[in-house]
């Protein structure tokens, strides 16, 4: 019965049937919350990680089907894992690339040649958790002294079978994410995060109601900007100018997508940090996503938990290595591979790491050089900011075109509609700056600048 009512309203709305399945699955939760804080609040731990396994089990089973014992197996093989390896690099290693090659499998044999909802999409976030959890575990073995970011995650004994099936399915994050660590989780449940729990409904409600701005703001304008028309001939016809206007529209309301899932998703009563934020697991961060002329700030107000998970995993690992830069690529390189299979998106990442390059070499520029400082600080700053905006959203609809468009001959036709636009640019922006700067920084501030 209730598969050809589901029919029915993706035929209404227009959207494919597992799309609707996954935002119903997000509403879902609400009334799982509500469960949760009228009947369950003061029961055992136990009550409540069955209840988080069984309510997280239905919504894999109502999106997925059957196809739920993935999730199943690699949980069940992680608890394993850490019960028999103990507190090892052994573990680790084994976590890693059993996490990884499952993951890996499941998008060599489900991939097609489109973004489409299955199985791997909480699959991959079922991976970040499993493998930072095997980390948290090995780090809880150290001493604290010698922890950096890691300390607060880190775990001193090692977990029931209960608690990492409730920590894997709880319905606050299983399908779309956010990142939370175990710690996270189990303090969650000793109500040290709800100590003004009365608070939590009206923040609740005003997440949810931005969140259902942005879905309808993208159920709007989004099939005027449809992935398919980059590759009509009546695109490539279409004046230079046209072709960057709309492939810049396109990415910022193909974002919202992504922005609608994440402000749904994040219910507050999981959000306290401080006096009544309730921001602890925020994924979007949206007045800065909406107002930053910077692809650092988009960066920062995006997907914020699977960054820090990257930054704290990745990035903070690799300090042996005694080179950030080197850090940065080994990090975006994991996120790539993380994300599929795909060419796209390793075009996405290096062109991240070129912007973000380039974009710091600017700002350093800036800072040094008094004539663009003081220009920066005059009355045309708002014409500037127009300006910056435009080239930080047309380069950011670049770089999103191969993450959405997947395979090369999709991307590739595109980016040569535009001549290749961004690669140009940063290249001659990256070339140029030594340049710039010696014609606009002074003497002495440049020696400074070498020497730090």
């Amino acid at each position: 019965m209730a598969a050809p009512l589901l029919k029915s309203l993706a035929e209404s709305l227009g959207s494919p049937e597992p799309a609707v399945r996954l935002i119903l699955s997000l509403v879902i939760g609400y009334p799982f919350a509500l469960v949760y804080r009228w009947f369950l609040f003061y029961q055992p731990a136990t009550v409540l990680h069955l209840f988080h396994t069984l309510s997280g089990l239905a919504l894999a089973v109502f999106n997925f089907g059957p196809q739920v014992y993935h999730s199943a197996v690699c949980v069940l093989v992680q608890f394993l894992m850490l019960r028999l390896m103990g507190r090892t690099v052994t573990t680790v290693l084994s976590s890693f690339v059993f996490q990884m090659v499952y993951l890996l499998a499941g998008y060599y044999y489900t991939a097609t040649e489109e973004y489409d909802i299955k199985w791997t999409m909480p699959h991959c976030v079922l991976t970040l958790k499993l493998i930072g959890l095997s980390l948290d575990y090995y780090d809880g073995g150290k001493e604290a002294v010698s922890l950096s970011q890691q300390k607060s995650a880190a775990l001193t004994s090692v977990p029931s079978l209960l608690e990492v099936f409730g920590f894997s399915y709880f319905y606050y994050g299983f399908l779309v994410g956010p990142q939370f660590t175990l710690q996270s989780y189990k303090k969650f449940l000793s109500f040290i995060l709800l100590s003004f729990l009365s608070f939590s409904a009206l923040p609740a409600m005003r997440r949810f109601a931005l969140g259902f701005l942005f879905l309808v703001i993208y159920a709007m304008f989004s099939p005027y900007f449809p992935d398919s028309y980059f590759l009509t001939d009546e695109f490539e016809a279409q004046p230079f100018w046209y072709r960057c206007v709309f492939m810049l529209l396109w990415a910022k309301f193909n974002l919202y997508k992504y922005v609608t899932c994440w402000l749904i998703a994040v219910r507050s009563h999981f959000h306290l940090r401080g006096k009544h934020r309730w921001d602890a697991c925020a994924n979007m961060k949206v007045w800065l996503f909406e107002t930053t002329p910077r692809f650092q700030g988009t960066i920062d107000s995006f997907n914020i938990n699977t960054n820090e998970w990257a930054a704290r995993n990745v990035f903070k690992r690799c300090r042996f290595l005694g080179n950030k830069a080197m850090s940065h690529i080994l990090t975006l390189l994991f996120l790539t591979v993380w994300h599929g299979l795909h060419s796209g998106y390793v075009i996405c990442f290096s062109m991240e790491f070129l912007i973000i390059m380039v974009e710091k070499q600017f700002v350093a520029l800036v800072n040094d050089s008094p004539t663009l400082t003081k220009l920066a600080n005059s009355s045309l700053y708002p014409l500037l900011y127009v300006v910056q905006q435009f080239i930080h959203w047309l380069f950011m609809a670049y770089s999103l075109v191969p993450f959405c468009l997947l395979t090369y001959d999709k991307w590739l036709r595109v980016h040569m509609s535009v001549y290749f636009l961004g690669h140009v640019f940063f290249l001659v922006a990256f070339l140029s700056v030594p340049y710039l700067r010696k014609a606009l920084v002074p003497k002495k501030e440049r020696g400074q600048a070498k020497q730090d």
